[in-house]
């Protein structure tokens, strides 16, 4: 591909969202929704009232999640530009049982090159310095993987609080945070207990996410809603106020363990819900939708989403997250179709 096409890439790529920071070191720009500028979140006291009158009408979310594939076509050095972002916005994950350091050290190496060199140089982007948004591993390899990531700006991102039900005593959980960020973790994300949801105890959960948010100090805090488990949008809806009131950066769909992970009509919920507080207390919060997100295509639908319903400031890797892995080597096959008209097989774009 040409100097100048490299640099229409550079452009489109920044239209998606503002460009991507030199040596992958995220520079937080102001964030704005409707011309209002917006502060990081911090814990405000809980409001019952604001949870309570979380409705959900199911039918038209549903409605509305099946067009937002269909209102945009994105195609040619657009598409590869929005497909730059996602890779910006992902955080590469290992959370298998058979993890090891050396997996660990092979996820770190790709994070920091996510393109293999002949498609950076195809696609005329160098100077993007590209990298992921962040690592996200278990604690036992927080060490290695900071380590690892030395000088590259990258966070590391640690599960913890009894990872992935989240039932384990509150003591143990909130010590499991500390321990990840002494051992050098930037971000912690946390599960909460879905059974406060279901029995409407919102000072509990509250007090929980608040407990977590205290135990995370520095680190930024993602909340996991273990989505699949709460069985309506309506409970997503008041957890997603609940944490958010609580202190959480983030908020985040699943463990990527449950039967039923990131969804098109649940993101909608939680993503409006992000808005409404925004405009209630003048605060931006970010979102992770995790789990069986796989393909590039996917990637362009939620890109679309945060677009259309937050503005072009959730497309940086400070407010919007993938929790995802083999999204990645699909998203270098496309690439490399953009680049040389021909598709290459998965095992050439291996992550670890």
């Amino acid at each position: 591909m040409a100097t100048s096409s490299g640099q229409s890439l550079k452009t489109a790529e920044a239209s998606a969202g503002e460009s991507i920071s030199i040596h992958g070191i995220r520079k937080a720009s102001a964030v704005t929704l409707h011309g209002r500028t917006l502060e990081p979140n911090r814990q405000i006291p809980l409001n019952r009232e604001w949870v309570e009158e979380q409705r959900a009408n199911t039918s038209a979310i549903e409605r509305r999640a099946a067009t937002i594939g269909t209102r945009r076509s994105v195609k040619k050095d657009w598409q590869a530009a929005w497909l730059l972002r996602a890779i910006s916005c992902m955080d590469l994950t290992t959370l298998s049982g058979d993890d090891s350091a050396e997996r660990v050290k092979r996820l770190c190496a790709k994070a920091k090159r996510p393109l293999q060199d002949h498609l950076i140089k195809a696609l005329g982007v160098e100077d993007l310095h590209l990298t992921v948004g962040a690592v996200c591993v278990y604690h036992a390899f927080v060490e290695t993987a900071v380590k690892a990531l030395e000088g590259s700006g990258i966070p590391v991102a640690a599960v913890s609080t009894g990872f992935p039900a989240g039932l384990s005593p509150l003591e143990t959980r909130v010590n499991e945070i500390r321990r990840s960020v002494e051992a050098g973790a930037s971000e912690i994300d946390i599960v909460i207990t879905r059974a406060h949801v279901f029995n409407g105890e919102w000072n509990a959960l509250y007090d929980e996410v608040a407990a977590f948010k205290e135990a995370c100090g520095p680190a930024h805090m993602k909340a996991i809603l273990g989505t699949g488990d709460l069985l309506t949008l309506r409970n997503v809806a008041r957890a997603s106020w609940v944490a958010m009131m609580a202190g959480s950066d983030f908020i985040k769909t699943s463990t990527g363990k449950e039967a039923v992970n990131a969804t098109l009509p649940v993101s909608l919920v939680m993503v409006r819900a992000i808005r409404d507080y925004a405009e209630r207390t003048g605060m931006s919060v970010g979102y992770k939708p995790a789990g069986g997100i796989k393909t590039a295509k996917q990637s362009l639908d939620w890109l679309a989403l945060m677009k259309d319903e937050l503005g072009r400031p959730w497309l940086e890797p400070t407010l919007f997250r993938f929790g995802a892995s083999s999204m990645l080597a699909d998203i270098e096959r496309q690439l490399e179709h953009h680049v040389t008209g021909r598709y290459s097989a998965v095992h050439r774009h291996p992550i670890a």
